[in-house]
């Protein structure tokens, strides 16, 4: 039998007849496709950036409260101190194992697991009675940051991969963070001006309640597709080795940089990161890959971020305490006058991923940190009466231009040279470079302001007060304006001048310090990050 042989398809030349295009080339299909997916990825980048939001804020939003902690908790200095640095050594400490973990398990179901224990453990920290139980839940709050943290990059980059818009995307991500950091002091001091201090967890409730199903709905989940076992030695040695730096760094002011137990926490962490670093080698799923390090974009960003957070929380460390124990503000009055950083903040930061693109990340970043350590210069001329508008804001314009020109693109240089099963270790170990360049700085001029300022004090005062009160007094400015209070008025005048005028000397020491990290940073970044136009992000 012979087989039936179908004519050949009519073609529409040797017709004549117009071509009908095929249903899957139609323009308006194809159309539709992309805008859709424009709508959902910016819905998906809304939630990821409040949820970023909320644990960001809740880093600084304590430090405005300290007084009326110190009042309602009768805390002693070291107290009030762990009040803040037992959320941000959990964070830090932990921050590695909970990016892995997302890779491995589902980087949206990690996100919803720690907001929703976010809301939670907020809640029991506003019902807390003491001291030591509030340090506790702030621990277990940093335990619940970091769960949330590396998620959110790393599901931006995920939600966005093959995007144009992902430069765009980690550039609000980038601003978001640095408009957390700055609102906090603003929302506690608000906050403080009516409530008690309680509200400042109880408002984290709310917020996590809303962002909780917003993710859910928004956010497409995402894993690894490999199929490995989670490090566990990794993860071990990562928090120990963090950890034990971190505590390291956050002790040394207090207890002496030669200490023997900020000596063993630095030799403990050495070793640890070291043995990390061996296993890591070794093991074929590691938490994450060091060989990244030797890749010039991911240690120079690194580098770069570290740098960058180092000048912002000593920024911020040297500028709660002048605008509240110098010029005598509120705390909401103190949050409200860092609001230009955050405005500058929240328009720059889109602008440099443009720009890194156009460029290259080395210029961007390089002059970023340039212009921070301008910033941290002009610190170095202030006065306890300088004028606000002519000389405070144009520091910090300076300072929050230069922070958002090194955020995004440097996060980016960082992101961009790891694999797609990787973008939750690496979204992780961007922010623990945040998290030690941070407490770094916060510890280098902490120690810096400590020591010089008592040195400065005691020399300006002696004889004028009983030793026993000046050395109440020569713990920080904020000792000293509280112990200048049951001074004699005879001599109240006189200590409070010897006090502010040793506070700005300090101050100015520390700005030489942060903008010589900046420019130094600046010239790392310009060296060993590409130059040039970029075509991908």
């Amino acid at each position: 039998m012979t087989p039936v042989v179908p004519p050949p398809p009519i073609s529409p030349q040797s017709t004549g007849m117009p071509q009908a295009p095929l249903v899957s080339q139609t323009p308006v299909r194809r159309a539709e496709a992309p805008s859709r997916g424009h709508g959902l990825r910016a819905a998906a980048l809304a939630a990821l950036c409040l949820a970023e939001l909320l644990v960001v804020i809740d880093n600084t939003i304590v430090n405005v409260a300290i007084p009326t902690f110190a009042r309602d908790l009768n805390a002693s200095t070291t107290g009030l101190q762990w009040i803040v640095d037992a959320y941000t050594l959990a964070f830090a400490c932990l921050l590695l194992p909970a990016g892995h973990l997302g890779d491995r398990i589902g980087r949206r179901r990690v996100l919803v697991i720690g907001l929703a224990a976010f809301g939670v453990v907020s809640g029991a920290t506003a019902l807390c009675t003491t001291l030591d139980a509030v340090t506790t839940c702030r621990a277990l709050l940093g335990v619940c940051a970091a769960l949330v943290y590396p998620a959110t990059l790393s599901l931006i980059m995920t939600t966005f991969e093959g995007s144009s818009r992902k430069g765009l995307a980690v550039g609000l991500w980038a601003a978001t963070s640095g408009l957390g950091i700055a609102l906090g002091p603003i929302l506690g001091g608000l906050l403080l001006e009516h409530f008690s201090w309680e509200s400042i967890f109880w408002v984290n409730v709310p917020l996590a309640l809303i962002t909780v199903p917003a993710v859910l709905v928004a956010v497409p989940e995402s894993r690894s597709s490999e199929k490995a076992r989670f490090d566990v030695v990794g993860a071990i040695l990562s928090a120990i080795g963090v950890g034990a730096l971190v505590w390291g760094i956050i002790e040394g002011p207090h207890r002496g940089w030669t200490s023997g137990s900020v000596t063993t926490a630095f030799i403990v962490g050495a070793i640890c990161v070291s043995a990390l670093v061996a296993w890591e080698l070794y093991w074929p799923h590691p938490l994450i890959d060091v060989r990244l390090f030797f890749r010039r974009e991911f240690s120079a960003g690194a580098v770069s971020i570290a740098a960058a957070f180092f000048a912002l929380f000593g920024f911020i460390f040297i500028i709660t305490q002048y605008f509240q124990d110098v010029r005598g503000y509120s705390a909401l009055m103190a949050g409200v006058a860092t609001l230009p950083f955050a405005i500058v903040m929240a328009v720059v930061s889109p602008i440099a991923s443009v720009l890194s693109r156009r460029l290259g990340p080395g210029w961007v970043v390089g002059v970023g940190l340039g212009i921070m350590g301008l910033g941290f210069w002009r610190v170095t001329v202030l006065e306890a009466d300088s004028a606000y508008w002519q000389m405070i804001v144009p520091a910090m314009v300076i300072m929050a231009a230069g922070l958002a020109l090194v955020q995004a693109p440097a996060t980016s240089a960082i992101m961009g040279v790891v694999r797609k099963d990787q973008v939750g270790a690496a979204s992780a170990m961007n922010d623990t470079t945040r998290e030690i360049g941070g407490t770094l700085g916060v510890a280098v001029l902490g120690s810096i302001v400590a020591s010089q300022f008592s040195d400065s004090l005691n020399s300006a005062v002696s004889g004028l007060m009983p030793q026993q009160a000046l050395d109440q007094a020569d713990n920080s400015i904020t000792a000293a304006m509280t112990v200048a209070k049951y001074m004699p008025e005879t001599v109240q005048g006189l200590f409070k001048e010897a006090a502010v005028n040793a506070f700005m000397d300090t101050v100015h020491q520390a700005g030489w310090v942060v903008a010589c990290v900046a420019w130094a940073g600046a010239l790392i970044a310009v060296i060993a990050l590409p130059r040039g136009r970029q075509n991908s992000v």
